[in-house]
């Protein structure tokens, strides 16, 4: 057994409060070594002979990746314990066997109660990681809003063009997106995310130049007040794009830094490296820190607390003022944590169940112990997706053990909340990254919208639009339908519906994995009894029959399941 692979830290991720007196424990092991895992939890204070409080529970294998196996168990107690002492017992493939407690291993029971890992109950209860309750295996929807609607004319030629540049004025506006949400009720949608919608002289809208104003070539607050009304009657809610990273050099804090050097009074608000400012050209770096080196965006000193308090004003104003659902915030792993702290705070002051997603496009992990963010941008889910189906560079084994380690790493609660994404405003379209085989498209969207989490779903992908890297990938949403793919549409609603009919599928309530790499199969069970299914994926490879599912219903099909799977094809068999 390689003890050297096992990893438990008796903190906030390792050991976490569930509520109710539960808590969760997990432990790490390196894959395929250990055959079993018994936790042994005590009361510290307790006194044996008033109670024995020394229990042994069983661990459950939650999930592998390439290297590691993850272990979990949760325990309720039957009174509010005040603190837990534990440790494990750990059985390996080779007979080994071991006791582990405050990062000491034995061969022998562990019995001082100092060799044991402490968790202090109200502390952990206190840090508890709270999502909101209506977040967890919603679908979500990106709206570009320059791009996805309009109540002005625009010629057909113009609105379809394609290549688009960043410049090209498609006249999108909010009131258009208020005009078209019964596409997303027909869809299924549960949330709406829309990238930024403030004062901006971009179709982007990255640069802003007034937090407290919708940017008139959108609409009015007005707009943004019915448009979140409206998706609330149906059900659906808004999440807004902030971007508190940077802000455009025409934002008045900025420009009062041009005027008045080091004697403004919002020097501090930006990290100025020189004076007199330098925006920089061609190969030359700003003056003064920005997003990425762009002297267009000046990055913000949010560790400044009058920069931090106007953000956080910011965040609370369009809660107030139009009851949006939450924000996700751009660039957010740039930014500091004592920042994301006082957000989350003033946000949840004002609406308790928002959701906050960070941009990162990695883990994020750091930003995720209950005090920050809710979410992420899941792109380590897209990076898996591209490389099982763009172009096949992993088995069908490596997949599955790529998705088991997106859960090993993150707490239940917030990997059911993560925003499972095939393609955004800042990656390629999907379709396009397959050279348009649309088989592949609606394939890796099938990966999304049957597994746990939160299925992101960039608009027009439904209608199997196509685009190259930014900008391209911002075209004229698809709305004619003589542009639209409907058999991709077809798919994409038949998916959203199963997975609201089979919550099991949305929970994270997977019993069974299987893979077989020679034929490129991923099979695996959600749910148990009579709402059980099994979902079928098919990568590349020859046609397969598999026989043990013959004659079965198949949720995306009117006929009964011939066991036939061609390349790129999915089945849900009930």
């Amino acid at each position: 057994m390689e003890l050297s692979a096992i990893r438990h830290i008796a903190d906030k991720r390792c050991c976490l409060s569930v509520g109710n007196n539960g808590f969760l424990f997990r432990i790490q092991t390196k894959k395929s070594d250990v055959s079993e895992i018994v936790l042994h939890t005590l009361d510290k204070y307790m006194k044996p002979e008033v109670k024995d409080t020394k229990q042994a529970h069983m661990m459950k294998k939650i999930a592998t990746d390439r290297l590691c196996d993850y272990y979990e168990t949760t325990v309720y107690f039957d009174y509010s314990i005040r603190c837990i002492r534990y440790y494990f017992e750990i059985t390996g493939n080779d007979g080994e066997k071991v006791f582990i407690g405050s990062e000491y291993f034995s061969g022998n029971e562990i019995t001082d109660i100092d060799r044991m890992y402490n968790c202090t109950c109200k502390l952990r209860e206190e840090e508890r990681i709270d999502v909101p309750d209506w977040a967890a295996g919603k679908v979500v929807y990106q709206i570009f809003p320059a791009r996805y609607a309009t109540t002005k004319h625009v010629p057909e030629n113009v609105w379809y063009k394609a290549p688009i540049g960043d410049k090209t004025d498609l006249k999108g506006d909010l009131r258009g997106i208020i005009n078209t949400l019964d596409h997303l009720k027909e869809l299924g949608i549960d949330v709406l995310y829309l990238t930024p919608i403030f004062k901006s002289p971009s179709t982007h809208k990255y640069n802003t130049v007034d937090y407290y104003e919708i940017s008139p070539d959108l609409g009015t607050k007005a707009d943004l007040k019915e448009l979140v009304e409206k998706c609330h009657e149906m059900g659906m809610k808004v999440i807004l794009d902030g971007v508190f990273n940077h802000t455009a050099t025409d934002f008045f804090a900025f420009q009062d830094v041009m005027k008045n050097g080091s004697s403004s009074r919002y020097y501090d608000w930006y990290y100025i490296e020189k004076y007199p400012i330098n925006m920089g050209s061609g190969t030359e770096i700003p003056g003064y820190l920005t997003f990425s080196y762009y002297g267009g965006m000046p990055k913000l000193n949010l560790s400044n607390d009058e920069t931090a308090e106007y953000f956080t004003n910011v965040g609370k104003y369009w809660i107030e003022e139009c009851d949006i659902d939450g924000w996700r915030l751009d660039v957010g792993d740039e930014i500091s944590h004592s920042f994301m702290k006082k957000f989350r705070k003033a946000i949840h002051s004002v609406k308790k169940d928002a959701l906050i997603v960070g941009e990162d496009w990695q883990h994020g992990r750091d930003y995720l112990d209950g005090d920050e963010w809710d979410s992420i941008m899941n792109y380590s889910f897209w990076r898996l997706v591209k490389d099982y189906v763009m172009d096949s560079s992993i088995t069908a084994s490596e997949a599955v053990e790529d998705i088991g380690h997106i859960r090993g790493i993150f707490p239940p609660q917030i990997f059911n909340v993560l925003w499972n994404l095939i393609d955004t405003h800042d990656t390629p379209r999907f379709l396009a990254m397959c050279g348009n085989d649309r088989k592949k498209q609606r394939f890796a969207a099938a990966m999304s919208l049957l597994l746990p989490g939160m299925p992101f779903i960039y608009y027009g992908d439904e209608y199997g639009i196509g685009g190259e890297n930014d900008p391209d990938n911002r075209r004229g949403m698809l709305w004619d339908s003589k542009y639209q793919d409907e058999d991709t549409y077809s798919l994409y609603r038949r998916l959203i519906a199963i997975r609201k009919e089979y919550k099991d599928i949305a929970q994270g309530t997977i019993t069974e994995y299987r893979t077989d790499d020679e034929n490129n199969i991923i099979i695996y069970c959600c749910g148990e009894g009579d709402g059980k299914v099994t979902v079928i994926l098919h990568g590349k490879g020859d046609r397969v029959t598999l026989e043990e599912f013959a004659g079965r219903s198949n949720l995306l099909s009117d006929k009964k399941f011939d066991g036939i799977m061609e390349e790129f094809s999915v089945a849900v068999i009930k």
